[in-house]
């Protein structure tokens, strides 16, 4: 029968490592153990947190993606525990999003996935948003214009216009994820650009530019010459 934390000598407790060389200095396997608390019957919490992570290929953001149903049904954990540590990887991904501040201005489409990314990155399924800008390229406000289900998403001009409208924006910025992490655009992302670019110009409200984030990676329709 393995050994529990508590009979484990004190500098290899994760809890007990935590307090003498901090946080950022432990491994996410450790982490997670310390979110455990305890494991079950022929493995500590340290086992447990290690199969989880196996379920991921050893990513964090990998398993902040798998389901808590998926992850209660890993031996050791349970519903109770699944939850804390969906939780946990919430508190995460909410503290990324809080990184970056709404930039004052659009100065390129970087400006715009280092805005986005943090939200968007590592999402299971695809949200359009809408950046709506001032005649200084100043950002007026943003608006989320639908949330799809996997890797579709339907959007429909009169919805990201309206959001504009709204805001009192010169221009507008698109914004869309790719859960799959690749950035390359597809047919329907041309079409639905194609859709907005043709609105904008009967508006007086052009679109700027359509950037899709996959991952840590961005694709810009205006710097690929494809607005």
């Amino acid at each position: 029968m393995a050994l529990r934390l508590s009979e484990h000598p004190p500098r290899e407790r994760p809890r007990e490592r935590l307090w003498a060389i901090g946080a950022a200095a432990l491994t996410g396997q450790e982490l997670l153990a310390i979110v455990l608390g305890t494991g079950c019957v022929g493995h500590d919490a340290l086992a447990v947190a290690g199969d989880l992570l196996g379920r991921a290929e050893g990513s964090l953001r990998g398993l902040s993606r798998r389901p808590a149903a998926e992850l209660a049904r890993v031996p050791g954990v349970g519903r109770s525990k699944a939850a804390r540590i969906a939780a946990a990887l919430e508190l995460g991904r909410r503290v990324g999003t809080e990184v970056e501040p709404p930039p004052e201005r659009i100065h390129s489409p970087a400006d715009v996935h280092r805005y986005y990314v943090g939200r968007l990155r590592d999402l299971a399924v695809e949200e359009f948003h809408v950046l709506a800008l001032g005649t200084q390229s100043e950002v007026r406000g943003t608006a989320l214009i639908t949330r799809g289900i996997l890797n579709s998403s339907l959007v429909h001009p009169r919805e990201v216009f309206r959001a504009a409208i709204t805001e009192a924006a010169a221009g507008i910025v698109v914004v869309h994820n790719h859960p799959s992490g690749d950035p390359t655009p597809s047919a329907d992302d041309r079409s639905v650009t194609r859709q907005l670019v043709e609105a904008g110009r009967l508006l007086d409200l052009p679109v700027y530019d359509h950037v899709i984030v996959g991952g840590d990676r961005y694709v810009s329709f205006a710097e690929a010459g494809l607005l």
